[in-house]
């Protein structure tokens, strides 16, 4: 599915987004240091802050333009977001986190049921267990398997990682790996990390100080570093 994002500006603390790219990969990395801009474009996707100027178009729907003053709301956009924090609600159970928002089980697209969603990310066994009995990689998982079960069009991870220890990142990263490989849904994984878009990604978006530094294919810009990890290469 191609994301278009046409003349996005926005004005930040420190300087303002602009950004004039179409995405067309499988997964999509928006890569860049902390305080590029990745979130705020992030949401602006989602529907979660508008740009002073732009559109965004997923596949032939517009889901906004400061033009026209189209703005589809949320909850209708069909996006499933997974912020940083995972954003799980405290007092339901795993279960009923997981199904918040989700589609009557006959009408859910083929692979996206409880069961098989839950068995993919292995979380079958907690669904009966409180979220403040959860390790922060499984909330990861419990939000990620929220999102899908959403049925969305397309899938926005901001940094799902970024908050973990090395060890933990590395045992989770292959669940978002299955993800892709598992369901045909596009996404769009934020993060700061190159090691993480060479795994999973097949297209990335630089950015630096709110503007698009590169666009293409990972390993155009990233280089091995020692053992598996990459860098960023500088011309």
């Amino acid at each position: 599915m191609k994301v278009e994002l046409s003349g996005l500006r926005l004005t930040l603390t420190n300087f303002t987004l602009e950004v004039d790219a179409v995405l067309t990969g499988r997964v999509a990395a928006v890569f860049g240091a902390s305080g590029a801009g990745k979130t705020s474009l992030l949401e602006i996707i989602a529907g979660l802050r508008r740009p002073v100027t732009g559109a965004v178009h997923v596949g032939d729907t517009v889901l906004t333009d400061a033009g026209t003053r189209t703005f589809v709301p949320v909850e209708r956009r069909a996006v499933g977001y997974v912020p940083q924090d995972g954003a799980l609600f405290p007092h339901l159970s795993v279960r009923q986190n997981l199904t918040y928002g989700s589609h009557p089980q006959q009408s859910a697209p083929s692979g996206l049921t409880f069961e098989h969603v839950v068995g993919v990310l292995e979380i079958a066994a907690l669904t009966d267990r409180g979220i403040s009995t959860l390790s922060g990689g499984e909330k990861q998982r419990v939000a990620l398997g929220r999102a899908l079960l959403a049925a969305p069009r397309l899938l926005l991870l901001d940094e799902p990682l970024a908050g973990l220890d090395a060890p933990l990142r590395e045992r989770l990263l292959p669940y978002f790996i299955r993800v892709r490989d598992e369901f045909s849904i596009p996404m769009i994984y934020v993060t700061h990390s190159p090691d993480e878009v060479m795994a999973l990604c097949d297209e990335v978006l630089l950015l630096e100080r709110g503007r698009v530094g590169y666009q293409g294919a990972p390993a155009a810009i990233f280089v091995p570093a020692t053992g598996k990890r990459y860098m960023l290469a500088r011309s």
